[in-house]
């Protein structure tokens, strides 16, 4: 693997992820009480020995940054790295990134400095676990030009992915990038060719892109300077380059979701906390999940009732209840809480005891959940100071509302409360 050189793609302004991606970049959001989505690609690199990694972004990169540079430092024995690239104007581009493509391209100067012969292209908002090693050998069993990681889709979600037919060796004859209607159709096939049994195959009659791939590396090149007008992976460079390179598809059969959307990362995030055995979990020891150590104490609960949860290091809870949630890391709840169904990212700080007793003094609210509150359906984002005797029930039924002014949105029915909002005590919403 030291022949690979890997590329995350950041994504753009990760809008369908706002606001969590309002004062961040959508790789840095984090992640199950104590990651960030940036940590599952690094870390599936890592435990695939391949050690040069960039991230490419261009939106909120500081807290991206900072975190990369804290949490990945590779010793002086080991030539590995994992740097960001923000766009930039050059003298050839004075040009944002103006698709996956094209921000690839915009470094291509910088990439080809290196002696590798494989690039391995990735997401930036996926959570899986795969060992890159086993998609780059079969890339290379099959000599192929350019190698895209696959899953077997539902229809209902099909038409938000790049799908694909077939044939029998795996090579791919046909691309089609979020197809709709009577063009999403077009693209059945049976999946059993898959391995999937013919009820599965009912059930998921759809190939998906996974928007993860392997190219030779004088092929990347090649169709980057060759098609300069070309700016995005799937809607056109890779259907482009099916006609006249060998294209193949490496079957990923694990846990893979994509959570680019507040929806699908709210259930990705509380799915973590199933019973006996979430589909995806950070207990394995072969391939952990790597993070920024940050040397935080236990987490004290003092006569509380939790289950079926999650809860990061340094958090503080007082008679309270805890079920089906996620606390992230220096939460503190204040007693009479009721916490249901809820995604708590937690603090970048602790308040001293002097400072929250002054809040309180002042009629002000300290950071963490006030007394006597009710949450439920609800992400809170780090730093968020919510009052005594509030509850965040979604009362009205809302699925869609922009209540900025007020610190909060509603996504899909879901409570976003904003990071550093306050939201004062009594306040039902």
């Amino acid at each position: 693997m030291k022949k690979v050189l890997a590329i995350i793609l950041g994504g753009g302004a990760g809008t369908r992820l706002y606001p969590l991606t309002k004062l961040r970049a959508k790789p840095a959001v984090p992640l199950a009480g104590k990651y960030r989505l940036i940590d599952i690609p690094v870390s599936n690199c890592i435990n695939s020995e391949i050690y040069k990694i960039y991230v490419l972004t261009q939106f909120n990169s500081a807290s991206l940054n900072r975190h990369l540079s804290r949490a990945y430092d590779f010793s002086g024995f080991r030539e590995g790295f994992v740097e960001v690239l923000a766009a930039q104007q050059t003298p050839q581009s004075s040009n944002w990134f103006q698709g996956t493509a094209d921000a690839v391209r915009q470094y291509l100067w910088l990439f080809k400095e290196w002696d590798i012969s494989e690039y391995l292209i990735l997401s930036g908002d996926h959570l899986y676990r795969m060992n890159y090693s086993e998609f780059i050998q079969r890339h290379r069993d099959t000599n192929a030009d350019i190698t895209i990681g696959v899953v077997p889709m539902d229809e209902k979600q099909a038409s938000a992915f790049g799908l694909m037919k077939m044939d029998s060796a795996g090579r791919i004859l046909n691309f089609s990038e979020k197809p709709k209607g009577e063009a999403l159709q077009v693209m059945r096939v049976d999946t059993t060719l898959l391995g999937l049994t013919p009820e599965e195959a009912r059930q998921k009659p759809y190939i998906a892109s996974m928007g993860i791939y392997v190219f030779k590396s004088e092929v990347l090149v090649d169709l980057l300077e060759k098609f300069p007008a070309q700016t995005d992976f799937g809607k056109e460079l890779i259907p482009k380059a099916i006609t006249t390179h060998n294209t193949q598809a490496y079957l990923f059969d694990g846990y893979w979701e994509d959570i680019g959307t507040i929806e699908a990362f709210y259930n990705a995030n509380l799915a973590l906390t199933k019973h006996p055995q979430p589909e995806f979990s950070f207990y394995d020891e072969k391939a952990p999940i790597y993070t920024r150590g940050r040397l935080l104490p236990p987490s004290q609960l003092q006569n509380c009732q939790v289950t079926d949860s999650m809860i990061g290091e340094g958090c503080i809870l007082k008679d309270c209840q805890i079920s089906h949630s996620v606390l992230g890391i220096r939460t503190r709840i204040e007693a009479g809480c009721s916490i249901q169904d809820t995604l708590i990212m937690g603090a970048d700080y602790y308040q001293s005891y002097a400072e929250q007793r002054s809040d309180l003094d002042l009629k002000s609210v300290p950071i963490g959940i006030g007394a006597n509150t009710t949450i439920r359906r609800t992400i809170v984002d780090k730093n968020a100071r919510i009052g005594r005797n509030v509850q965040l029930i979604n009362k009205e039924q809302i699925e869609e509302a922009d209540q900025s002014d007020q610190g909060f949105y509603i996504r899909s029915g879901i409570i976003v409360i904003l990071k550093n909002s306050t939201i004062p005590n009594e306040t039902v919403i």
